[in-house]
């Protein structure tokens, strides 16, 4: 009677363990979706990864900021004539618990003027909390700084 117990109990887990490894499949691809909306400029786009009850900390500003700044840093540079040249991201941690995942990753971003004169290359560490809203994930949290000389 154990053993019948025993594996059905392994597949469950199994099951579990391919679950959360597709969502935080989803959820990576979220990620990596906003940094090509930032690309592509498509504020549209990237205002919808964001739950209506955002409240994050970037590294540009000196507060906590709600939904409705969070495209300010893009319209900031772009009234500048500076875009998102090119990025690579680093996933460094991500995990799933019921409706809500926290993803850790780090980016390297260069941004370029268009005429190419001034080009800047930041390295920054984000944490990214997503809730499952409306049969997708939005970010709902989020927290970033630049990485020091050392990487972290």
């Amino acid at each position: 009677m154990l053993k019948p117990i025993s594996f059905l109990l392994v597949l469950a887990t199994a099951a579990f363990a391919q679950d959360s490894a597709k969502e935080e499949a989803q959820v990576w691809n979220l990620e990596k979706a906003y940094w090509d909306y930032v690309k592509a400029d498509d504020l549209e786009k990237y205002r919808a990864l964001w739950h209506e009850d955002f409240l994050g900390w970037p590294f540009v500003s000196s507060a906590p900021l709600r939904k409705d700044h969070i495209t300010d840093w893009i319209t900031s540079n772009t009234s500048k004539g500076v875009r998102l040249q090119s990025y690579s991201i680093q996933q460094l941690a991500i995990h799933v618990t019921g409706d809500v995942a926290i993803n850790h990753y780090r980016i390297e971003a260069t941004r370029a003027a268009s005429d190419d004169s001034k080009v800047r290359t930041d390295v920054l560490r984000i944490t990214h909390t997503w809730v499952r809203a409306h049969d997708t994930w939005q970010i709902l949290g989020g927290i970033s700084a630049p990485v020091n000389d050392k990487g972290q």
